[in-house]
Order: C-alpha cells, then structure tokens, then sequence
C-alpha cells in the first residue's frame, strides 16, 4: 500500500493547495483531523471533518493572501507517508512573503486520509513516524 498512500497524499495536498473541499473529502474520512503547525502549538487545536476544513479555509484567507504547500518529496514510512516540503504564504494586508519549511505525517484508514500533522521541525516529524535524525 505505500505507493498507494503516496498517491493518495499527493491528491489531497493537490486538492487542498486548490481549496477544492469536494476532492479534499473524497480523500479524506469523514472523521479527517487536520494539525495545522501554528494552531496545534499555539491552540493545540486540530479542524476536524469537511465543516473543520472550511473553518481552516476562512481562518488562513482571513490573514494570508495565499498559502500553498510544495512538497519536494514524499515518503512512505509503515503506514504514514511523511511529505517534506515548504509553505509559501503573502500575508493579508501587509503582503509579506513568508517561506517555511514544513514536514507532514499523513495517516490512513480504510484507505484514505484520516489525520494530517504538520511541523515545523524536522526532528519532531521524523520522531512521529519512529524515524531517528
């Protein structure tokens, strides 16, 4: 199942990049838990279901003109795939450009996407799929 899961990762961060929510549930489980880096340090929150991603939608445009993520790589660890890659994003009103390196774990179930973690730590994602540095 990894090049299976590695396909599947790479549709949802397509649909996502596209905030194409149709295509985004059609991947994802009903029960999908999206740990977006900021929300989940600042908040420890997490969006959970199509109605969470919505809310993340509607938070991120309110304070970022655009926001996309651009993974360089994307690798299948057990039954995770750990995306390494950027987040590319122009803040809302003060049009700053940021640039940040992001590291994603991916869950599955039942053959879709059930739960999304981002970091900004290297360390810490290679530490939540077993990896050592």
């Amino acid at each position: 199942m990894s090049q299976d899961s590695v396909e599947l990762a790479t549709r949802v961060v397509d649909a996502f990049n596209r905030r194409d929510l149709d295509a985004f549930a059609e991947h994802c489980t009903a029960d999908v838990e999206w740990f977006p880096s900021l929300a989940g340090t600042i908040e420890g929150s997490s969006y959970k279901g199509r109605e969470g991603m919505e809310r993340y939608f509607e938070d991120y445009n309110e304070a970022r003109e655009r926001f996309m993520v651009e993974n360089d790589e994307y690798r299948s660890v057990d039954d995770r795939v750990l995306a390494c890659g950027r987040l590319d994003a122009i803040g809302r009103g003060s049009g700053v450009p940021v640039t940040t390196p992001i590291w994603t774990v991916i869950e599955f179930r039942g053959g879709k996407v059930s739960r999304a973690r981002v970091f900004h730590d290297r360390g810490e994602a290679l530490r939540a799929v077993g990896l050592a540095e």
